[in-house]
Order: C-alpha cells, then structure tokens, then sequence
C-alpha cells in the first residue's frame, strides 16, 4: 500500500505545492488540510484507520495529538515530519517546494537505534557546599534520595529534630566518574555526632577519607569539579546565588534514582589507533579534543569511558584513522542522509542548496523562532539536525559540497567545541581552495538572535559548484579524497594542508637515513613499507595518518611530515623514498644489509685493536650463516672444546 502523506498548510499561514511534493516524493498526497491537528483531526482518523496504513504527517510540532489520536484509534503513532519550521514559514515560502520534498524523504528514512547500557542510581547523593546552602538544599533532597551533606563551613550548625541526612566537614581533595558511580576523597574528614546538646559536634578529622554516590550537587561556587561539567552527568554545578538555579538542580537531583539508558555515542577499534608503539607516542588528536577527559592512553591504543563521554562527538571528527567513531548515528548513516537530502532537492527542482547544520537545542529553537516570528531560512538552505555538532568535520562538509550544497553552515550553540569546528573549518578551506573553489564553504554562525540568523543566510550565497554528485561510502578519509577528486579539475596539484592535518606525505633525508626501517615496523597503516629482497623503503601517501610515529622513532631525524592532500592516483601507488644496493657476502656471495652500512662499520673499526691483523672484520662482511661457520672452524671457536675424551669403562679400573 503507498504511503499517504498528509499535507497542511496551518491555518492558511504557508503554502503547500501538493503536486510538486507529490511527484517528488511518490506518495499519495490528499486535499492539503488546514488545521488536521484540531477541526480537520477526523481526516487524520481516517487515513490511520486505512486496513495496512502508512501514514505521514507533515507537521512534528503537534505528533503528540496525533499520538495520542493513534493510540485511541489502537494504531501504529503516524511519523510526523516538520516542514513548516523549517521551509513553509519563510518569506520564500512559495519557492520552498523541493525544500519540502527533501525533508520529507530525510524523514522517512530508516534510522538505526542508539546503542544504550543500563546505569543504575541508588539515589546516594552528596551536597557540598557551605553549610546554610548545603543543608537546605540537603533538607529538601532527604525526602527523595540518601544524602550526605559536606560542609565548608564550621559555625554552629543546630540538629533538626530528627536526623534526616548525614552532616559532614571536610575538604574535597578528589572526585572521579560520573553518574552512578562517582569516587571521592575527603580530606579533614570529620563526622558530625548526633549525641549531645546544643548545636553538632564533630570527630576528630582525618585524611583520605573515601567515598562513593550517585550524584553530586555542588553549591560551593567554586572552581569546577571536573573538565567540562556542564557535560558530566550526575554532576549539578548551580549558581548558589540564584535560588531559582539550585531549585531546579535540587528538583532534577531528586529525579536522579532509578535505572537509566546511558547512550554509547563512540565506537572504538583499537587495532586502528596510531596513538603509540614501541613506547614511541603518535597520534594524540582524541586526546587534545576530548573536553570531559573521556579518552585515555591505553597501551599502544586509547580508551573511552562510554560513563564519563558526552557524546561531543569531536574525537570522531578529528580521529586520522576512524579508530574512534561516532555511533549515535553511526558515520555512514549520517553520509547516507546527506546525500539523500541532496538528491532529493535536485529530484524535486532545487537549484543552489546549502547546508544548514543545527543541534536539536540552541539550533531548532533558532530555527523556529525565525520563522515564527521574522524571515524564517531561505528556500536554498536545508536544515540538517544532528546529535552533536563536534562530529561534524571536515569529511562530512566536504561530502555535502560534493553531493550537491554549494555550502554548508554550522549554527553554534552555546556549549558547542568552537575550537575544534574551527579546525575543521580551516581544513575545509584548504581543501576547497586547493580545488578551486575558494574558502568559506563551511561557515561557522556563532549567532543567538534568530533575526541576525535569517539575514546571515539572506545576505549571500557562495559560488555554485558545478560538479557530478559522488556515492560517499567508505571510511571518513575515504570520502574526503573522493569528494576531493570530484570537486577538483583533473591534474590538480596536491593540496598543502594546516599543520596537524590527517593526510600528507613524508619526506625522507635520503643522506640522513641508513635503511634501519624501524620507521616501517612501527607504522599503524602500513603507510611505510620494506622490500623484502634489497634494502629500499616505499611510501604509499594515501594511507599515511600523519600520526608522527616515523618522525618521533627515526634514530637519524631523517624524516619529517608534510600534510597534504594529492587527489592524483599518485596519492595510491607506492614510490620509492630511498634504497641502496645490498652488500654481498665476501663467502657465499649472498645479498644482505646495506651496502654503505656495512662499509661504514668496516671503516670505523678498521683501527681498533681487536680488529687490526685480525679475520674478525672479515665476519662483518659475512652473511649470518657463514659468519657461523667461520666462527666455528676458526682457532678460537668459541664452541671448540678440544677432543673427546675416551670413555671409561668398568676394564679401566680392574688393571
């Protein structure tokens, strides 16, 4: 049965071309409707009611009516898409068509669910804080959770008249973990003793007094607890100053008991990482961005607390060899979307499209209130919600620009990692300039007025791209050369990147290097490699990850790093970065070593004593066989033990 889309216009407030969404998307499109949340619900009936019904509603602001109308008619909830936010609402309304049409089958596609882990809160909650904000705040949480107050303070603290919490003094010298399984140390531990009159004695204090909750609400006001604690679930930092903060924190502590889905927003495949070898440290760009401290050495790979993680998603955007992945959608489905929405807006009739990246906060609020109270988005830019902005880099821009978007913008959000879409957005730009198509194609709006929003994306549109849209399949790397080589006319120069950038070549100081190849042994990607038959060292520049671990490991400095993106098949091939012919063995004749190696040794040992009228330094001109074989039939073998003895027998001993 076809799907029947339901269209409405909303009160008469944005026009709705039913043909042309029709003929884009092929479903069935009845009468467009004017108000199928409320007076026209019953067309809504009808259609869920329909025997096999699969039905879609264009409007998301109201899906819990139409929810809830399902579950009265004991049917499947329609899926509910929003095009009037983001595309009726507009003063380009009328030319928003394809933009519609694009949603629609962004909408529809098939998602896959987030990979969730149960967390467990007992409701152990410890409030610290001086006493007068720390015991109120403790005193209205006794209800809801087991707390423990911690004070700064020391003044005369009166016991209520019955004991509803556990009072403590002392000094956090250590937090560590997150929700539902904090760790904490105490330092000047003193309990409070519920014996005695007048106002809470104390024991005497002690250090390193440890602990563990739930959750943590800090009223100190003080230096955070932990790196990026607006991140850190279970933590709840309120402006003790602001009642009205730490009311709501005390309301959300008290919802913290109770067993929770924790969300894996990361995929880890250590085998991939670059992060080390040999004790020799590589890459470390996961571990510069993580804003929580999520991510940790482990060995010659990294590790991700999935508790303590955020789902920033930046490590994803900045990880060389997709050891660490964003999962919450996983990468190629986020590909897949994008270019979806690209062929669905060409399909449809759209020309010129950008690229509108938002958060499902700061950004559909932007969103909405432009277009329900100014000029709303132009009919060119298609919103595109994500989970975290951070995890949209430089491969992800690059595959818009190549599946059709002329450009692609990113509305920052209070909390998002400036620092690292910057990056990425100078990153875009030097692959955009190498390509020719000059910078800007990733703009970063750092706005908070939706009006200032609208004119942003009114003011001017860059340059279109003229280019065939590409399939982009395969590791992040991967689509970032192909949407290169499609964006870039043929026999384009290999393109200079920022320092630090995940692709480049290396260069070998052919005098510096001696063929010692521990640069190929310690190589995650294989990038550097030997030749097993003659002394020679080859580099294939596509799989280079620019990690570093060559430079760092070279005993001569004889290479350095050179980031770069060559869109040729050059980049794929391998070639020659030095080689020399091998000695042959001065007995058997067999290749081995380095010709000038062993030349070298020879020469440097030629005047000390052990070597001067000596055969030993006939042995370093030997293959290892042989140098065996000398040594042993040699006068000072050192295996040489003289003659047998006889053996004796029991005729021995009756002479």
């Amino acid at each position: 049965m076809p799907t029947t889309l339901l269209l409405c216009d909303c009160g008469g407030t944005q026009p709705v071309d039913r043909d042309a969404i029709a003929r884009a998307t092929g479903h069935s499109c009845p009468k467009v409707g004017t108000a199928l949340c409320t007076t026209q619900a019953a067309r809504v009936a009808e259609a869920l009611s329909a025997p096999e019904a699969d039905v879609i509603v264009a409007c998301r602001q109201e899906a819990p009516a139409f929810e809830a109308l399902a579950e009265e008619l004991d049917v499947p909830a329609p899926l509910c898409i929003d095009i009037r936010d983001r595309a009726g609402w507009s003063d380009e309304g009328a030319a928003a068509a394809p933009k519609m049409a694009a949603l629609l089958a962004l909408g529809a596609r098939p998602r896959t669910p987030a990979k969730t882990r149960d967390v467990v809160s007992d409701g152990v909650c410890l409030v610290i804080g001086p006493s007068e904000a720390a015991l109120a705040a403790a005193e209205d949480l006794a209800d809801a959770l087991a707390v423990t107050a911690l004070v700064t303070d020391l003044p005369e603290i009166l016991p209520g008249p019955e004991r509803r919490f556990d009072v403590v003094h002392g000094r956090l010298r250590r937090a560590a973990g997150a929700f539902g399984r904090f760790e904490i140390a105490i330092d000047g531990f003193r309990a409070a003793r519920p014996e005695g009159r007048g106002p809470l004695g104390f024991d005497a204090p002690r250090d390193g007094a440890k602990s563990t909750c739930d959750v943590i609400l800090d009223l100190t006001g003080g230096t955070p607890l932990f790196p990026a604690h607006e991140k850190r679930e279970g933590y709840l930092r309120p402006d003790p100053g602001d009642p009205r903060a730490v009311a709501r924190a005390v309301f959300e502590a008290a919802q913290m008991v109770g067993t929770f889905e924790k969300t894996l927003f990361v995929e880890l495949e250590p085998s991939l990482c670059a992060h080390s070898r040999a004790r020799q440290t590589g890459c470390t760009r996961c571990l510069d961005v993580c804003p929580t401290g999520a991510i940790l050495p482990d060995g010659d790979a990294v590790t991700v607390d999935a508790d303590i993680c955020a789902g920033c998603g930046a490590c994803s955007a900045v990880c060389p060899s997709q050891a660490i992945a964003y999962d919450d959608p996983p990468v190629g489905e986020i590909m897949g979307q994008i270019r979806a929405l690209g062929a669905a807006y060409r399909e449809a009739g759209g020309r010129a499209a950008r690229l509108l990246v938002h958060d499902a906060g700061h950004g559909r609020e932007m969103i909405a209130l432009a277009a329900r109270m100014g000029r709303g988005l132009p009919a060119a830019v298609i919103p595109f919600e994500i989970g975290s902005l951070a995890a949209f880099g430089h491969a992800e821009a690059m595959a818009a620009l190549a599946c059709g978007f002329d450009g692609v913008e990113i509305v920052l959000g209070p909390r998002a990692d400036r620092d690292t879409l910057g990056a990425q957005a100078a990153l875009v730009d030097a692959l955009t300039e190498g390509a020719g198509l000059g910078t800007g194609r990733m703009r970063l709006l750092d706005l908070a007025d939706p009006d200032a929003l609208s004119d942003a994306l009114y003011a001017g549109a860059p340059d279109p791209i003229d280019a065939e849209p590409i399939l982009p399949l395969g590791r992040r790397r991967d689509v970032t050369r192909l949407a290169v080589r499609a964006l870039a006319p043929e026999g384009t120069a290999p393109i200079a990147l920022p320092a630090g950038a995940p692709y480049g070549a290396v260069a070998v100081d052919r005098d510096a290097c001696t063929l010692c190849l521990s640069c190929v042994s310690l190589c995650p990607s294989g990038a550097l490699l030997d030749n097993p038959d003659k002394p020679q060292l080859t580099f294939t520049e596509d799989a280079c990850l620019q990690c570093g671990l060559c430079a760092n490991i070279c005993p001569e400095d004889a290479i350095t790093l050179d980031p770069r993106l060559d869109p040729s098949d050059a980049a794929l091939a391998p070639r020659i970065m030095n080689e020399e012919e091998p000695f042959e063995c001065i007995s058997c004749g067999t290749p081995f070593g380095v010709a000038s190696t062993i030349e070298r040794i020879v020469e440097k040992l030629a005047s000390h004593s052990m070597f001067i009228n000596s055969d030993n330094v006939k042995l370093i001109q030997m293959c290892d066989d042989c140098r065996v074989k000398a040594q042993y039939h040699s006068d000072a073998a050192p295996f040489a033990a003289g003659n047998r003895p006889r053996t004796r027998t029991t005729d021995d001993y009756k002479q």
